[in-house]
């Protein structure tokens, strides 16, 4: 059976074909998307699941020769833990938000995996346990979507991005790619194709054209947004072969995630000291803050929570003139706390899309601390990031050398009046149309895996 697989930075969906009609998969307590995260007691303990999925399969040999090392820790792991066989010690989607609000300091806790597979500068350790990573969360994904059809899935259709890193090029995204490709066939899928994701969500609202029409398809997901400028309607929709119907592409590595970053760090972390000074009257740098907010940057995050910064930090507190403000960020990077932040952010985000205010609630690093945000307080954080967006549509436009029919928008954060309002501003008067901005992806993608394995 086949499956349109939307592997997304902040959500998972996997979707079917029922009776011609696109049904969407419940994959976590009845619902149908499962947040892109993964909590575990020891980031080892992810090599072990894999494992022993793997065992007597014929990836076995090649997995257990490349993490050998690896695999000999666990026993001494195991025991320091203190754990049982029967204990579970992973955890995807809600259950690993829950896990890791309980216990922060305690383990490691990965949000939005996606966003790290095509950075540049990746070890190959580091490049197998992204593997890793994908491999257990596509494995569990899959087994509930098949404890919930019924059936074994066999066949899918994964979305990709046009672009996976803002640098890095063509070999970002075939890194990016063979982490998916390889991960999915460990996970037990024999046919893996890719679509890109703004042609996935056309691909669904041209299933209703009655004529054609020159599209911008706007797709603005959790960790990169993607324009594709395509010919649509019905004299397109049957081909199996969409690469003459492409008049441009554009994408860049700048999506929800980062707004939820941004207003974090702009609107938040003033909280712990960002724009305070030392006692000499020299301002406090900015890099402790921004690495503590950047969930998306293996890297800046290993520097943040690192022995050494712990010590740095320390070392730098009898010097501050905001001892009180700053012990709130030594207090986030000892207990590994900066996804919550950031929840906070992206939750304020979200409200402020209907809503003039929100009240974060920052009590995990002081009791009784709230921070109230506003829509301008939103709009000064994002600026940057919705200038980049706006960057890509009018590359698109360019490089199709036409001005499409419509515009449609899909993506989760597609909803933001503020991204809405920046189009019209720089594109002119030219039609919107929203999508399913959740679902317009996974519809595409199954849509297209039912020509292409029919």
């Amino acid at each position: 059976m086949f499956v349109g697989f939307d592997y997304g930075s902040s959500n998972c969906a996997m979707g079917v074909m029922n009776e011609g009609n696109v049904q969407l998969v419940p994959l976590e307590q009845g619902k149908h998307y499962l947040p892109s995260t993964l909590y575990t007691h020891h980031s080892a303990l992810v090599v072990d699941f894999v494992a022993k999925h793997l065992h007597g399969t014929a990836h076995e040999h090649d997995f257990i020769s490349q993490r050998q090392a690896l695999l000999n820790t666990l026993p001494r792991i195991k025991s320091d833990l203190d754990l049982h066989p029967s204990d579970d010690t992973l955890f995807i989607g809600r259950e690993a938000i829950s896990e890791y609000v309980q216990f922060p300091e305690e383990g490691y806790f990965v949000k939005s995996p996606k966003s790290f597979f095509g950075a540049t500068g990746l070890k190959q350790g580091q490049i197998n346990f992204f593997e890793d990573i994908a491999t257990a969360m596509i494995l569990k994904i899959k087994q509930r979507a098949e404890h919930s059809l019924g059936k074994m899935l066999t066949q899918t259709v994964i979305g990709r991005p046009v672009n996976f890193q803002a640098v890095g090029g063509e070999q970002s995204n075939q890194q990016a790619v063979g982490i998916l490709e390889r991960a999915a066939k460990r996970a037990g899928f024999k046919d893996v194709a890719f679509l890109y994701e703004p042609l996935a969500a056309g691909i669904d609202y041209e299933s209703d054209l009655t004529h054609d029409q020159k599209v911008l398809v706007i797709d603005i997901g959790g960790g990169t947004s993607d324009c594709s400028f395509v010919q649509m309607g019905p004299s397109f929709r049957g081909n199996s072969e969409r690469d003459a119907d492409f008049l441009a592409h554009s994408g860049k590595r700048v999506g929800g995630n980062d707004l939820d970053i941004a207003l974090s760090y702009h609107g938040l972390m003033p909280l712990l000291g960002l724009g305070s000074t030392f006692k000499s009257g020299l301002p406090l740098p900015n890099q402790a803050f921004w690495q503590a907010c950047k969930i998306n940057d293996v890297n800046l995050q290993s520097q943040f929570y690192s022995e050494s910064h712990t010590r740095e930090l320390n070392a730098q507190l009898r010097d501050v003139s905001a001892p009180e403000l700053y012990k709130r960020l030594m207090h986030l990077q000892q207990n590994k706390q900066g996804h919550q932040l950031v929840q906070q952010g992206e939750a304020a985000k979200i409200a402020l899309s209907s809503a003039s205010e929100f009240n974060c609630d920052l009590s995990f690093l002081d009791k009784d601390l709230y921070k109230n945000l506003s829509v301008h307080d939103l709009s000064v954080a994002v600026e940057s990031s919705i200038s980049q967006i706006v960057t890509l549509a009018k590359q698109a436009i360019s490089d199709a050398a036409t001005i499409p029919d419509v515009i449609y928008l899909t993506g989760g954060s597609a909803q933001s009046p503020l991204i809405k309002a920046a189009l019209s501003e720089h594109l002119g008067d030219i039609k919107m149309v929203n999508g399913d901005h959740f679902g317009s992806v996974t519809a595409g993608l199954t849509k297209w895996a039912s020509m292409l394995y029919k």
